[in-house]
């Protein structure tokens, strides 16, 4: 017997239980199917165990897409301010720790409770641990899985990408875009960090454990926040972010300064009325003093007076515009995020219907639209499946 139901969607994620919220609100009869054990798995882990559930300045401007303006609707309609008058509503507490960053103050759980309770009162159906293996379309979807079979008018699919493997992430999404001749833009991870080979490694992986402020650039855009020396690579938020604009065999330049807008005039200066001082100390006073004596090297037991005109301005502009290139990324095991999807253009940017398949819709992750670290990518995830909801 074939359980038939209005809307189905696929993964009980941050997108596909908003949408389900949304479409339960207008009377449809929904069905969630999650493959693990619990819905909201990637919400719990979030910020921490707390939630970095969306985040202030999240504008269509920041995030990245093959077409950059595919976002706009989406998110003009379904604003942060929304979601959280949402939070607000169910009297969770919450804080902004940087940037527009909004956290609870007590736990993700209270995210994905709040989430029940308005699939709940939507009457939305969650069926858990069930795994969908076959989606063949006749004027219904009709969907096979390890819990039976399945129809609907309309099928969402909210399985994101392939970050994060470990708890169950798939091509799922992308794999039945391709079935339906729906275009998949490249993907590759995003927000991961970077890996090296020597001699680079070798430094860094001395400095492992070491975290310093920096302004990092990769492919057009520059982020203000720490960069973290592991013993594989870097890391760190600034990394992450650069990460998502990076491809294979092009370098990032870090800016260890980046509070100074002359590091050669400083630098002179200290030379002039600390000339006995030697250069190591000075730089000791502007980072971790690992860090400083490594990138000394020998010329750091020497003092400021002994050091040329040219040799210290290059020291300096080395500071400033550090330029390395890292062989890798950790991948999807730690990624974040999957850069890349379903073409926007074979999507609405209001419903996220497929324009050639009525009655689907691709929601999140699973769209070519990446935010930053920082809850931008909750508040896509909320406001496509806001979008889907109204009309799925």
């Amino acid at each position: 017997m074939v359980d038939n139901y209005d809307v189905i969607i696929v993964s009980g994620g941050a997108a596909g239980l908003m949408c389900a919220i949304e479409a339960g609100k207008r009377g449809r009869r929904v069905l969630v199917l999650e493959h693990a054990e619990k819905v909201g798995k990637k919400i719990l882990i979030s910020g921490g165990g707390r939630c970095n559930f969306t985040n202030l300045l999240a504008v269509p401007e920041v995030y990245v897409s093959k077409n950059p303006h595919f976002a706009i609707s989406t998110l003009s309609r379904y604003t942060s301010a929304d979601f959280i008058a949402l939070v607000e509503s169910y009297g969770i507490a919450y804080h902004e720790k940087k940037l527009g960053q909004l956290f609870c103050d007590d736990s993700a759980m209270q995210i994905v409770d709040m989430l029940l309770r308005e699939c709940g009162d939507a009457a939305v159906e969650i069926r858990t641990s069930c795994v969908v293996t076959k989606v063949e379309e006749d004027g219904h979807f009709n969907l096979t899985t390890s819990l039976g079979s399945v129809s609907s008018e309309s099928l969402v699919i909210a399985t994101g990408g392939q970050s994060i493997p470990k708890m169950g992430a798939t091509d799922f999404a992308h794999a039945l875009a391709r079935h339906f001749d729906l275009r998949v833009t490249e993907t590759r991870p995003g927000l991961v960090p970077f890996t090296f080979q020597p001699p680079p490694l070798d430094l860094f992986s001395k400095l492992a454990g070491v975290s310093v402020d920096t302004a990092v650039a990769c492919g057009g855009a520059t982020w203000r926040e720490n960069t973290l020396f592991t013993h594989r690579g870097l890391s760190g938020p600034a990394i992450l972010q650069a990460s998502s604009f990076w491809r294979q065999g092009s370098q990032i330049e870090i800016d260890l300064l980046p509070d100074m807008e002359d590091a050669g005039q400083y630098f002179n200066n200290l030379r002039t009325f600390r000339p006995n001082t030697e250069l190591a100390s000075v730089v000791s006073e502007l980072m971790p003093r690992r860090l400083a004596q490594a990138l000394c090297g020998p010329s750091g037991s020497r003092p400021m007076r002994s050091m040329p005109d040219k040799e210290l301005a290059d020291f300096a502009n080395s500071l400033k515009h550090w330029a390395v290139k890292p062989s890798g990324t950790e991948g999807y095991r730690t990624a974040e995020v999957t850069v890349g999807g379903v073409d926007t253009t074979g999507l609405s940017s209001q419903t996220m219907e497929a324009r050639n398949v009525p009655g689907l819709y691709f929601v999140g992750e699973a769209v070519d639209v990446t935010g930053p670290l920082g809850g931008y990518n909750f508040q896509w995830a909320w406001a496509s499946g806001y979008g889907a909801g109204q009309v799925a």
